[in-house]
Formats: C-alpha cells, structure tokens, sequence
C-alpha cells in the first residue's frame, strides 16, 4: 500500500482531509484515529504532528506527506517539495522595534527568536549574518518585550499583531509557504502508486479552479466567442437543430466566469450556463 502522512491538527489538517476526500479517499471520522486503511485505493494514512511528517517521509518510512512548505525546510529531512496545493499559504517574515534595523544585513551580533530555528538559521548563513537563534514554541512576538531577543522571525498574514506589539515588518519575505505533497529525496520518479495520487490531487485543483461552461451562439460569432472560452484544449461546439446556432462547452476559471458570461451575452449568446465539476484528469 501507498503509505501517506497527513496532518493531524492545525491549519493543515482540515483541508488537507477535505482535498483527500474531493479526490476519492478514506478519511476519518473520530480525531483520536492515527491510522486509516482505504483498502480499495490501496492507501494508509497515518494522521501525524506537521512538524513530524518531514522527518517520517525523509527517512523513507512513509513514501509520501503533506505538509507546510515552512515545516519541510525547516526540519532539515532529506525530503523534497513535488505539489503545491493551493491552501494554508503564509508569508515568512522578520520583524523587530522601529530603528533597531532595516534588513537582514544589519542582524549582526544581535539574537533572533523563532519557532523555525532551522530555515531561520540557514537564511541568515545565506546572507552570511553572524546572530544567534533562539527557539520559541509559540507567540514569539514577546520575545522583544522580554529581552530575549531584538529581532523575530514568524508568520505574517495581516501584520496586525505584529503592530500592536509594538513591531514593524522588515526586509524581504524570508519564505512564501503553502501546502505542499512531500516525498523522501532521489525517490524514483516513476512509482505509479505515486503518480495516479498526485493525478487525484491534480484533478482536484482543476475542478476547484474551473467550471463548465455551455452557450448557444450564432455561427458568425464563433470564433470571438472561443477566444473569450479556448478551454484547456479546445471547446467544444456542435450544430443546434435551428440552422446558424451552434452549442458550446469549454472549461472556463471560476473567477472569470461571471465577466465572461457577460462578454458573450454581448455577443450574442444566450442559454449560458455553468456547472460545476467535481473530479477531472488532465
């Protein structure tokens, strides 16, 4: 069996285990279960920590993780990144009193404090900064009031804690993270096992991307009416039984649907209609 790692609290959990079932997996129904067989995907999960899950996977216990972007390179595991997946985004940033410094070039002799010792630790020896790093389990922006630190390191969403603490952001992000597929570094390309669940996961993001769209148009408008839906192939367009109309179908982004359904009526559409779609392969 396919042995996955998912996570088993916090933001990665829920949609992590909402993405798996969209793709046609097993999930549990009591969050005191660590593992779950799906026997006829012939899949087992095992429900672990998100910090852990890099650490299993890198040392080939489990073949494939999900897992934050942050949480991978922060374990140092022999792990590597091969699917984004779209959710639990974050930004990685420093952040300290006003005037103490501008960016990370000046950190020099002073302490930073973080719950991602390992990434921060490496991004300073990338910029070639002498500092030390402090590890803090959680609320790290009281590290400065507490003398423990000049300089923090920690998520930013809004910046608006960060503020009322008396901080300011400083320099440039020092990682973008998200939700990501893991598997153990110089594991073979090639595992179908693998590959038809990355398919799963793939046709997941494509359904929560797109919708279907469907319109009847006159056959002079055509060709403008494709360039507003070129689909991800081509559309699809067949002969109504009322002679000069023809019906299309093309895959169109959720996002624009609303502006394109608009287009076409301009040009001339009518019986517009999206659906949804819940699975896909590409």
């Amino acid at each position: 069996m396919l042995r996955i790692a998912v996570p088993n609290k916090g933001s990665l959990s829920e949609p992590a285990s909402a993405m798996l079932h969209e793709a046609g997996y097993r999930q549990r129904k009591d969050r005191r279960e660590l593992v779950l067989v799906d026997a006829d995907n012939e899949v087992e999960f095992f429900f672990l920590r998100p910090r852990d899950i890099a650490v299993y996977v890198g040392s080939g216990r489990l073949d494939i993780g999900i897992t934050g972007r942050d949480l991978l390179l922060d374990s140092g595991s022999q792990a590597e990144e091969i699917m984004q997946l779209g959710f639990a985004g974050s930004t990685f940033r420093y952040a300290t009193r006003p005037g103490t410094a501008k960016d990370v070039t000046e950190f020099g002799g002073m302490t930073v404090a973080t719950s991602f010792s390992g990434l921060v630790t490496r991004h300073l020896a990338e910029h070639g900064v002498d500092a030390s790093v402090v590890h803090l389990d959680g609320a790290v922006e009281t590290a400065i009031q507490l003398g423990v630190a000049e300089i923090i390191a920690d998520v930013v969403e809004t910046g608006t804690t960060l503020r009322n603490a008396g901080l300011e952001i400083i320099g440039e992000p020092i990682l973008k993270s998200e939700a990501v597929v893991i598997r153990r570094t110089g594991a073979p390309d090639d595992d179908p096992k693998v590959r038809q669940f990355l398919r799963r996961m793939q046709g997941v993001l494509v359904a929560r991307r797109y919708v279907m769209m469907d319109y009847d148009i006159r056959v002079e408008h055509v060709e403008k009416a494709v360039a507003l839906t070129p689909g991800l192939e081509s559309p699809t367009v067949s002969p109504l039984h009322h002679e000069g109309w023809v019906a299309v179908r093309s895959m169109v982004p959720s996002k624009d649907a609303q502006r394109i359904m608009d287009e076409l009526y301009e040009l001339g559409a009518r019986a517009i209609l999206t659906t949804g779609i819940h699975a896909c392969r590409l």
